[in-house]
């Protein structure tokens, strides 16, 4: 059963579209970067609206089923835009593409947890996070491969629906339905009551924090490049795809160091790595400085997310759905920072902006200081 639900992480990155189709979509409508950077956001608010009610229709519909439907968001979210390219269709698109993500990694992470032995939990969800960075890698690369060839980047949303089509057949025949009884009773009240426990109030945080560096990156990077280069999006876009390259070597790596290696002096590690390649991205002036430091950065931020959220489903081991639609909520953190960046990029400069995510980078540095969790 594992190996469908994997395919689910690769399914997953799918959301991570919406960084290179902001820099076209402002493109091809003429946007400001503060409007721009409502399409992240429309993706990344649902995070903190649906991940909650996720978590309890898991516990009443099933862990697959509800895979399913998340799937026949993201299906539709992709076809949409080659029906109708206007602006306000691409803001319901990306939110069904919101939608969808949301449910998809309430259900699949404690999926994992259900399938796999406690100790080897934090390496399949990095190997399911491998998986991920790669559909997240290729979006760029297929994006710019249709724009150059198929005269049309939309194209790539072309290959994303087939994709899901292909994973909702899969999960749906091979994944049985049969939930665990003791996550039947699964409510708003029972979740938020989680963060009474300070280690989970803290991952939470972390969480946001981490795909607030994701998203933020992700969207940034290509602006970095056409700011400081003066490089055409073409080109720049490919920036995007470099980082998310160095993630998926990351999260391969890491999903074999981490079976042998200790969760907490990894993540430590990583994030001596990141701060210092952060800073010296900031002051970096040449193409081949900007690009080695792109590749530290995300290779040290490649398994934060796995190793965070595996230490919240250890943290309460009886209540992983609860654990996991909390953690998701986290997510919503892409939503609340790339609007900010946008501002602050419009009124200083993208250095400016790029300054939040460094904010970020010192709080998951401090938690991996400060976390008990083994």
């Amino acid at each position: 059963m594992l190996f469908p639900i994997l395919f689910g992480f690769f399914v997953m990155g799918f959301v991570d579209v919406v960084g290179i189709a902001t820099n076209y979509v402002k493109q091809d409508f003429a946007l400001s970067d503060t409007l721009a950077n409502l399409l992240p956001m429309m993706v990344f608010l649902w995070f903190a609206l649906f991940s909650i009610p996720a978590g309890i229709w898991m516990g009443r519909w099933g862990r697959r089923n509800t895979v399913l439907v998340a799937m026949g968001f993201t299906l539709v979210a992709m076809l949409m835009p080659l029906w109708i390219y206007r602006f306000d269709c691409l803001l319901l698109a990306f939110a069904l593409l919101g939608i969808g993500n949301t449910i998809l990694q309430v259900s699949l992470n404690p999926m994992v947890a259900a399938v796999v032995r406690p100790d080897r939990m934090t390496s399949v969800l990095t190997a399911g996070q491998f998986l991920k960075a790669i559909a997240s890698f290729l979006g760029p690369i297929l994006a710019a491969f249709a724009s150059s060839y198929g005269e049309d980047w939309k194209g790539v949303f072309w290959v994303y629906a087939l994709t899901t089509l292909l994973a909702m057949v899969w999960v749906g025949w091979s994944i049985p339905s049969k939930e665990p009884e003791e996550e039947r009773g699964t409510s708003f009240a029972s979740i938020w009551s989680l963060c009474q426990q300070k280690e989970i109030l803290l991952l939470l945080i972390g969480i946001v924090c981490i795909v607030g560096i994701d998203v933020g990156l992700n969207t940034s990077i290509p602006k970095l490049l056409m700011d400081r280069l003066a490089m055409p999006l073409e080109e720049a876009g490919l920036g995007s795809s470099l980082y998310f390259a160095a993630r998926t070597a990351g999260s391969f790596l890491g999903a074999i160091v981490l079976a042998r290696c200790a969760s907490r002096l990894f993540l430590r590690v990583s994030m001596a790595i990141a701060l210092v390649a952060f800073v010296a991205l900031l002051l970096a002036n040449s193409f081949a400085a900007i690009a080695v430091l792109i590749v530290c950065v995300g290779l040290a931020c490649s398994n934060v997310f796995s190793i965070l959220f595996g230490f919240a489903l250890a943290e309460v081991p009886t209540r992983q759905n609860e654990v996991s639609a909390l953690m998701i909520m986290g997510v919503s953190g892409g939503a609340l920072l790339t609007p900010l960046m946008g501002l602050v990029a419009d009124q200083f400069g993208q250095v400016a902006a790029f300054g939040l995510l460094g904010v970020c980078l010192v709080y998951i540095g401090w938690i991996a200081i400060r976390i008990k969790t083994k």
